[in-house]
């Protein structure tokens, strides 16, 4: 049996918060229901999900890159190192990688990128999961710190009520300064 791991990341449009990958190899004999895009599911049926990908997988991983990472390498760069991250701590080393989207990270193992993966494969609507529904508690966990911001809403994206908390309170030390958005708040917060 070829171990295949499916990686998938959550995060990169957002104003704040890190960038989150997972990596997961699925158990065959352990057949997870209703796997897809975590953009396609309810938050409801995700956090099911994430519990039984958890359970049944031979392996997965939750790995991110920092807001200070993302403002150094750039949101692309960054995603790639969380991808990598997320596949080098797998506890069980695959033999192929299948990655959502257009690029590989750079990793010891061959990889094969796929755009729209994360409804097309099971173990990158896996990984796609854990990354979404592990950003997302993050996000949570931040409105308890900047309740102002309405993070528990929009979750760090550029939504209209983001931008508008972004002009009255100027950025906070999870908002990503490399981002036009940001840096424009900046000028007036």
């Amino acid at each position: 049996m070829t171990l295949v791991a499916g990686v998938d990341e959550a995060g990169r449009g957002p104003l704040a918060g890190s960038v989150v990958a997972a990596a997961v190899i699925l158990d065959p004999s352990k057949p997870i229901e209703g796997l897809n895009d975590s953009k396609k599911l309810s938050e409801k049926n995700r956090r099911r999900l994430f519990w039984e990908i958890q359970t049944n997988a031979l392996s997965w991983s939750i790995a991110e890159a920092s807001v200070a990472e993302i403002d150094k390498l750039n949101i692309l760069q960054a995603s790639m190192l969380a991808m990598k991250r997320a596949v080098e701590s797998l506890s069980e080393l695959p033999e192929l990688v299948l990655v959502d989207g257009n690029r590989n990270p750079e990793v010891q193992i061959e990889c094969r990128a796929i755009v729209g993966g994360d409804a097309l494969e099971p173990a990158i609507s896996a990984a796609s999961i854990l990354a979404k529904v592990f950003r997302d508690q993050q996000m949570l966990e931040f409105h308890q710190q900047y309740p102002q911001y309405g993070f528990d809403r929009h979750k760090g994206y550029p939504t209209k009520l983001h931008m508008e908390k972004l002009r009255v309170h100027g950025p906070t030390e999870i908002h990503r300064r490399s981002f036009a958005p940001v840096q424009q708040a900046s000028l007036f917060g």
